[in-house]
Parts: structure tokens; sequence; C-alpha cells
């Protein structure tokens, strides 16, 4: 259910407000360009800065505008266990299919909180939950050791791998419940993470470049790795640009580029610095999306 090219979508803001009318055309755009999934409230939609309210919302716009068509997995993380909670249950009463559920960030909680937090929601809410391993963020790693006893947990089915190790994702796929679902956490590692076992990846590329990312990922999936390498080479571009400076900056850069939606970003981030924008529109043309 949760395989393929998953879009961590960006949340459109318009004078500070979620711009609903931008998130339902860019969920349609996704659909209609065979992204397999849409991911809203991940550290590509700005969750950080969003209110519980505001989180909330966004997450039941997608799922109504989306309408089952694919798979929405709400990004319902926190560091804080009760919250976590909260957005979990709110996730699963609205109709969402799945939970994406960070390590708590600042607290640098012990492996055995790590454990016990991703084990507490996952037996307060009873939802599909993928989690998110992604120590550049977090100042945190969850060991290959706590995810495999994470895997046994009933309705954790996956995790959204972003160590930027290959050698974590082996030992996870290795240790792991046969069916574990690892997905990628970076769009780079894409492609050798899948010829290691992962199924897909949660992605921040797709929001500019949604078929070829599904594409190269079906490709992979399919064993096709000539036609995935060839899509790999062709997304490099995006794939160093969209990390010009702090993601979403320049994505949201970009889809302004591609008169999707406005840029604006919430502080404390900005908009992205002018010295950076012609690499970011020549790789945009490189790969053929502006």
């Amino acid at each position: 259910m949760f395989s393929g090219s998953f879009v961590a979508i960006v949340t459109p803001f318009s004078k500070g407000k979620f711009d609903e009318t931008a998130m339902a055309d860019l969920i349609e755009f996704h659909i209609s360009h065979g992204t397999h999934g849409i991911v809203p409230c991940g550290t590509t939609g700005e969750s950080a800065t969003l209110t519980p309210d505001e989180h909330e919302r966004v997450v039941a716009v997608t799922v109504e505008v989306v309408n089952k068509r694919i798979p929405v997995i709400a990004g319902t993380g926190s560091n804080s266990t009760e919250e976590a909670i909260t957005f979990t249950k709110h996730a699963k009463a609205i109709g969402a299919d799945g939970a994406l559920l960070i390590t708590p960030y600042y607290n640098k909680p012990t492996q055995e909180g790590l454990f016990r937090h991703f084990e507490a929601v996952a037996k307060a809410v009873d939802l599909p939950q993928i989690l998110y391993n992604i120590p550049g963020r977090t100042s945190v790693n969850m060991l290959p050791t706590t995810t495999a006893r994470l895997s046994q947990v009933p309705n954790i089915v996956g995790i959204k791998e972003g160590s930027g190790s290959l050698q974590q994702v082996s030992e996870i796929i290795h240790q792991s419940k046969p069916g574990f679902l690892v997905l990628a956490g970076d769009d780079p590692l894409t492609l050798p993470m899948m010829a290691l076992g992962g199924k897909g990846v949660i992605t921040v590329t797709a929001n500019v470049a949604p078929t070829d990312m599904a594409n190269m990922v079906l490709a992979a999936l399919k064993g096709d790795f000539e036609q995935a390498r060839t899509l790999h080479f062709k997304l490099t571009p995006l794939f160093s640009a969209l990390f010009l400076e702090t993601n979403p900056i320049p994505v949201k850069a970009a889809l302004a580029m591609m008169r999707k939606m406005s840029e604006e970003v919430r502080l404390p981030l900005t908009p992205l610095a002018d010295e950076y924008r012609p690499q970011l529109r020549k790789a945009l043309q490189q790969a053929g999306v502006l």
C-alpha cells in the first residue's frame, strides 16, 4: 500500500495563512502526474511552525481533496509523545491512510526512550504508522536495533530512513521483521536504497518533478535498474538544487518559478537568496519542468 513515490508536500501560504486553494491544486497536479501518495505536515510542509489547529486543517484538506484516490500518510510526529498521539488520533478520525512519526527532536531521547515513544503512539492509535529517522534534523539517530524492535509492533509498518547511511539501511532491512517497509528519506539515495530492498521514497523532489520520480521508483521496483539509473541521473541536478538552502526554501522557490504557488515561507525560514536562483532555475530547466 505504501510503496512508490510519496511526495512530502509543501504547505502553501498566502499572506501568512494556509492557502487551501493552492494546496488543492498541488494535490491534483500530483495525482495527474503519477505520484503514488501524499504526505502532508512533514518537514517539507513546515510542520514545526504550524499551529495545532493549522496542522489538523492541512491534513483534513489533504484527505478531503485526495478522496481515497491515492494514500495519504499524515505527518503526526512531535517531540511530545502526548501531542503525537493527539495528532495521530486526528489523522485516523478524518480518514488518513497512515501516519508518519519523526523521532522526537530537541529532547535527545535514549534508544529506549525512542522505543517507548513510538510504542506508546502505536498502542494508542490503531493506524498504520511509519517511523521517520532524520538525525540531521533531530540530533538523535535511531539505531537499526531499535528500529528492528519497533518492527515487531503490529501497526508500525515501516520507516522513512534519512540517516544518509546505506550501511544503516542494510542493517535495518536485515534485522527487521520480514515485510517491514523501508522508504528513502534522502532523494539522492532512493535508487541505492531500493537496490538493497527499499520500496520507495518520501520525496522533496516530487514536488516539482512528480512523473520522473514516480517512474524512477516504478522502474526500480520492477528491477529495471537501467531505466531507473537514467532517471536518477536526469534528476541529479534537482537533488542538489533543492537543498541549496534549508528545505523547503528552495522547493517553494521552484514551485513559484513554475507558477504553482507563492514561495512564502514562515519565519525563522526566509526566501531563497538571490545568489542561488540562477542555479535553481537551471536545474529546473535541465529536468524539463520549467
